[in-house]
């Protein structure tokens, strides 16, 4: 079953750039990346969803409901983590919290005393005193207090130093063992990478591919690298299927999607030192999917 349906979601700005029919499902229980740069368009497809602006034109579904017609309801159900967060500075973080916990209609106090102490946050200080960091984990205290079936994360990390994030990823693990379905919205693919099952990668408001990661990794992949006697010319290994080609002095290195075998012919006819294949991180496949056009 799809907790999310996105089906040609688009939203313009005049000429400003939006999002262009983007469409893909997330289903229960995974931890769903949706990947791209600041400015691709990340953003404005959670707002849309989450109807905190309407769309040009598309649909989209969460628990097979409208997202427009039923806001409210769904919403109930919906921990979502802003990728900026405003408060009213003279409160307290635990009165904030306790005005969240209101909009649910169940008791909250004990959830947000754990959540508060696995993050290390101070109920009794005033959010004018808070740091960027501790102003996040206030974010992600409210959004997950009332232990929503759906947490929608929006560059969740910024802030939070390495430790903080640790124990934030070990928390959405927890969640999401406990049955919450995730969407987790970055542009950091180390984060992406440890996360989540699948992804869907975002490049000026249009959707480039939705892959599962160990596909984007194992099977479409090989990275190459080739130690030779003598430097090769650079057209030697100018095959289809081979991206990033780089020669520097003895050593050839590039990317390969396709039937490997054509490789290994190229590389039985010459006489080479070293040879390294490797699976190339998401790092180096997600700049490979942004500088190809689509």
């Amino acid at each position: 079953m799809n907790v999310i349906e996105i089906k040609n979601l688009t939203k313009t700005y005049g000429k400003a750039r939006g999002i262009s029919d983007v469409s893909f499902n997330v289903e229960q229980g995974e931890i769903f990346g949706f990947i791209g740069p600041n400015g691709a368009g990340k953003s404005t497809t959670i707002r849309t969803l989450l109807s905190l602006i309407y769309p040009t034109s598309g649909s989209a579904t969460i628990f097979g409901k409208d997202c427009i017609q039923f806001a409210p309801e769904i919403k109930k159900e919906i921990g979502y983590l802003p990728s900026e967060i405003f408060y009213y500075d003279n409160m307290k973080v635990k009165d904030l919290l306790k005005y969240s916990a209101s909009f649910y209609k169940k008791d909250c106090s004990k959830r947000m005393k754990e959540l508060a102490k696995m993050m290390d946050l101070d109920l009794n200080k005033k959010i004018d005193d808070l740091s960027l960091g501790n102003k996040k984990k206030v974010g992600i205290v409210q959004g997950l207090l009332h232990e929503p079936k759906l947490i929608i994360l929006d560059e969740p990390t910024s802030g939070l130093d390495p430790l903080m994030q640790q124990k934030f990823f070990e928390l959405l693990e927890e969640e999401n063992k406990k049955g919450a379905t995730i969407l987790f919205s970055s542009h950091i693919l180390s984060e992406v990478q440890r996360l989540c099952n699948r992804v869907a990668i975002i490049k000026e408001g249009k959707i480039v591919t939705v892959e599962k990661i160990s596909t984007l990794q194992e099977n479409n992949y090989k990275k190459f690298k080739i130690e030779t006697n003598s430097t090769l010319d650079k057209d030697y290994f100018q095959i289809d299927g081979v991206n990033k080609l780089d020669v520097h002095n003895n050593v050839t290195s590039f990317l390969f999607k396709g039937n490997i075998n054509t490789v290994m012919k190229k590389i039985a006819d010459i006489e080479i030192a070293n040879l390294w294949i490797e699976e190339p991180d998401l790092e180096e496949i997600f700049i490979h999917y942004y500088e190809k056009e689509v």
